[in-house]
């Protein structure tokens, strides 16, 4: 250790050479290293990654302690280095950014630093004094990254897949309120953004309802895929360096330490090669994105206007929406979620190339797969969460442009044809093309009905 200027500094050596550090910084030289090989922005490894690495490395030293592989106490000391990184502590020490060569190296590598010297520092040695507990002869003692970091992405996976799932329940439950709300609201239907036949708002929002239903079904049904783990599978499968005790031992305690039914994988070669189950990931929330973003469409289409468009339901204000229009108001909630629908199907499409570009036992790009994975579930997360509160609850009802709507369309002939015959029906039609006058006027000038008896035709299938 060496003072350079008023910073303590400490020299750390590896194969490639030597770097100097700050002398009480957790991570070290490969951490370093890498920080300055993929300096490509600010970002750094989600939280959640280095929680789940973090409790791979607790289960690990658990494990070993058990088998008598590690000394009680220096094993004591990994596990309680690893158990305040899990609760947030030292997260500043995790400096790689998530887009890293090595198949995730950098990231193992970091994870096994911070803890290490965390672990030395808990026994009274200072940071970079790997005497007592080394980075990898003890924390990283039976595993690989190509084992511990997939481990980790399919256990924070299921985390925030598990979030999302119960934001989209939140979200259904919102949605049939507005069902049961609006379930006697009739209004025009529309097909091609055309005058179609009468439908209720209730009806529409029961719809939205019911696709979320089924993306909950095909996001709850996924999570069996993720739970089966390569953890032992050590570099390429094969288990080298990790005895078939350890295998079953850690896989034990990562269960219980997890809370996550998690299962050995029957053939570690290829779960170590393939990364097929993240596409799949990726590719059951891509429908949920497609039917958040149409819904999110279609209430900005109902909400336009509101005096020159559609304007038959009614967005909260949520913010002002011109610097130049004054009393503007956008559907700025509904845009949100189009984005964030948009690159989660654009992530899809990333995760697809990373996944297939895999050569022979491994894959290269799973911190990319990473990256973007865990970024689709945690904006489609909290989108949700915000389109939900701050949309989806607020929306009301304009009941009289619903009305006026359907009363003005062609499809108010489908519930009258049956009282006035098709042929008449067929004549109002027409002269509602030829002068533009609205079909309930054309019907109460021809004497066919009464204004009441088109109210009670509406009402009456409102009510069906």
């Amino acid at each position: 250790m060496n003072n350079c200027g008023n910073n303590l500094k400490r020299v750390e050596k590896d194969f490639i050479g030597e770097k100097e550090l700050d002398a009480k910084a957790l991570y070290g030289i490969n951490s370093l290293r890498a920080s300055e090989n993929f300096c490509l922005n600010e970002e750094k490894l989600p939280f959640v990654m280095v929680k789940a690495l973090a409790m791979v490395k607790k289960a690990a030293a658990k494990a070993n302690v058990s088998l008598k592989l590690l000394d009680e106490n220096k094993g004591n000391a990994i596990i309680a280095a690893c158990e305040e990184v899990i609760q947030g502590q030292h997260y500043d020490q995790f400096i790689v950014n998530p887009l890293q060569g090595g198949a995730g190296t950098s990231a193992n590598m970091n994870a096994n630093e911070v803890i290490a010297n965390r672990a030395n520092q808990l026994l009274g040695k200072e940071p970079g004094d790997y005497s007592e507990i080394h980075p990898l002869d003890h924390v990283n003692r039976g595993q690989s990254t190509n084992d511990v970091f997939p481990t980790a992405l399919r256990i924070c996976s299921i985390w925030r897949l598990r979030e999302l799932v119960d934001e989209v329940a939140r979200l259904q439950e919102s949605l049939q309120t507005k069902e049961n709300e609006f379930a006697d609201v009739a209004k025009i239907g529309r097909t091609q953004l055309q005058d179609a036949v009468p439908i209720t708002l209730g009806a529409e929002f029961g719809a939205y309802a019911e696709a979320l239903s089924r993306d909950r079904w095909r996001l709850y049904r996924v999570e069996e895929r993720l739970r089966v783990i390569n953890i032992g599978a050590t570099a390429i499968g094969t288990g080298i360096t990790a005895s078939r005790k350890f295998q079953l031992e850690i896989l034990k305690l990562l269960r219980e330490e997890s809370d996550i039914g998690l299962a050995r994988a029957d053939n570690l070669v290829e779960a170590t090669q393939n990364a097929d189950v993240f596409c799949e990931i990726s590719g059951l929330i891509k429908p949920l994105a497609v039917n958040l973003g149409k819904m999110a469409s279609d209430l900005r289409l109902m909400a336009s206007g509101p005096l020159s468009g559609i304007g038959e339901i009614i967005l909260p204000p949520v913010q002002e929406g011109s610097t130049v229009m004054p009393g503007k108001v956008n559907p700025v909630m509904c845009e949100m979620m189009n984005q964030v629908c948009m690159k989660v199907m654009g992530n899809d499409l990333v995760i697809a190339h990373a996944a297939s570009s895999g050569q022979l036992e491994l894959n290269a790009f799973l911190p990319l797969i990473m990256d973007v994975l865990l970024e689709s579930l945690e904006i489609l997360t909290e989108g949700i969460k915000l389109f939900n509160g701050r949309c989806i609850k607020g929306i009301k009802a304009n009941v009289k442009r619903c009305h006026d709507n359907l009363k003005g369309s062609l499809g108010l002939l489908t519930i009258i044809s049956e009282k006035i015959g098709h042929d008449k029906a067929s004549f109002i039609y027409r002269k509602h093309l030829e002068t533009g006058i609205a079909v309930d006027e054309i019907l109460i000038e021809e004497k066919l009905v009464t204004d009441s008896e088109i109210d009670q035709a509406i009402r009456n299938f409102s009510s069906q």
